[in-house]
């Protein structure tokens, strides 16, 4: 083998250790922010991220997140989600995103739209048999595009489902 492809070769064969290198780089990156966001979610809702199931589902008129527990003899844990939800219809209600940014560590797209025109939106808590949701009404399109905005980025951030029938 002539020297020149003994060194084509070792030389492909560093780009291709350092491609490797690079993709395990970004999913450890990736894995420990969506850890970060599953620290942090614990913290502001007050259940295990990992055991719980979130949905974002948009919905012509807006969407719903929909957060449910596994277990449903877990009814200490249910209430717990409970709570929480009623507490995000009424701070989303009052113009109040402080959670979504405290969970994601930013401020989560669509939210100002939300809160500037909060009078224009419905913000519904509603028990579910393991859990509950807040459903998210408005007629004005605005709203609607930035509640869409609002749960696709959710579904991202979270790795969650975009309808409660999809499982991941």
């Amino acid at each position: 083998m002539s020297p020149h492809r003994i060194l084509a070769l070792l030389l492909a064969s560093i780009a291709c250790s350092a491609d490797v290198a690079t993709k395990d780089t970004a999913a450890k990156s990736a894995d420990s922010a969506f850890a970060a966001v599953q620290e942090r979610g614990e913290g502001v809702m007050g259940v295990d991220q990992y055991a719980s199931r979130h949905t974002f589902e948009d919905r012509p008129d807006g969407g719903r997140i929909i957060l449910d527990w596994p277990a449903a003899a877990d009814t200490a844990e249910i209430r717990k989600i409970r709570g929480h939800m009623r507490e995000v219809a009424a701070d989303f209600t009052a113009g109040n995103f402080s959670k979504p940014f405290a969970v994601h560590a930013q401020v989560v797209p669509g939210t100002g739209t939300m809160a500037a025109m909060r009078a224009a939106i419905r913000y519904e808590a509603a028990d579910r048999a393991q859990g509950a949701e807040v459903r998210m009404r408005t007629a004005d399109p605005g709203a609607i595009k930035a509640i869409h905005d609002f749960l696709a980025f959710q579904r991202s951030d979270h790795r969650a489902t975009g309808h409660e029938a999809h499982k991941m």
